[in-house]
């Protein structure tokens, strides 16, 4: 008996995607080519809050700017910028939430990847909007006569971060033209859009408050009373204020 050709590509995927979530889609250096896929509610674009920098974690959705909760964290922060000094303001900006976009793409020449989730900043967001929004375009997002779109990605010589410049192709396409698979291919490819509230990992306020005071507590023992308690001050108007418009300014 032969070998089977299927299970050994299946095994070199496995391998290939070991530690990575195949979900999500991240520019490479260069130009790539991508086609934004529409969604079933009319808004390919989805926006959340993240907090970084708490412990070993990659980043979780901030349990107030994204579902109303209660957030120790987001009451530390506050505290923090209350408290004034240049370590408790530093500290307070290193925590607060960031707000990041995505939508789902098909990658040109990837397409056997299926959709996967682009996540980008602020100005790229702009740059998305601001072309759905251009009649000269139309529905870039349409599965007929949609637009699909050049994603130059770099850092350019004296820049300390990589940009994102995002240009529409000429002419008008498909999502699915024969090559890819038809209409078929198409339908198959929209149903498989992941769905976007099972991509992020999602906390408790009551796991956000062991998550904070482990971080603060680091290798010591814990004091009879929590490491917050020493932020746990009421705060003026004013610093509330000022910490309420940095909240609104985007990584």
């Amino acid at each position: 008996m032969g070998i089977n050709l299927e299970k050994m590509r299946a095994k070199l995927a496995s391998l290939q995607n070991k530690g990575g979530n195949n979900s999500f889609w991240k520019p490479q250096d260069g130009e790539q080519t991508i086609r934004i896929v529409p969604t079933s509610d009319g808004d390919p674009f989805k926006d959340y809050w993240f907090h970084y920098n708490l412990g070993k974690n990659n980043g979780f959705l901030s349990p107030k700017k994204n579902f109303g909760e209660n957030d120790p964290l987001d009451d530390f922060i506050r505290n923090l910028f209350n408290e004034g000094t240049e370590d408790s303001i530093k500290m307070a900006k290193n925590l607060m939430a960031r707000q990041r976009f995505f939508a789902p793409v098909l990658v040109r020449g990837e397409e056997d990847k299926g959709v996967r989730i682009w996540g980008f900043g602020k100005m790229a967001y702009q740059q998305l909007l601001e072309l759905v929004l251009n009649p000269d375009y139309g529905d870039i997002t349409d599965t007929e006569e949609g637009t699909d779109l050049t994603i130059k990605y770099g850092k350019p010589p004296g820049a300390s971060f990589p940009q994102t410049t995002i240009t529409p192709r000429r002419r008008t396409s498909a999502l699915c033209d024969e090559a890819v698979g038809g209409s078929e291919k198409c339908a198959e490819l929209l149903e498989s859009i992941p769905e976007f509230e099972t991509l992020f990992e999602r906390k408790t306020p009551e796991e956000v408050g062991t998550m904070l005071d482990e971080w603060l507590e680091g290798d010591s023992e814990a004091d009879d009373g929590k490491e917050t308690a020493k932020y746990n001050t009421s705060e003026t108007d004013q610093v509330k204020a000022a910490f309420d418009d940095l909240l609104q300014q985007s990584a």
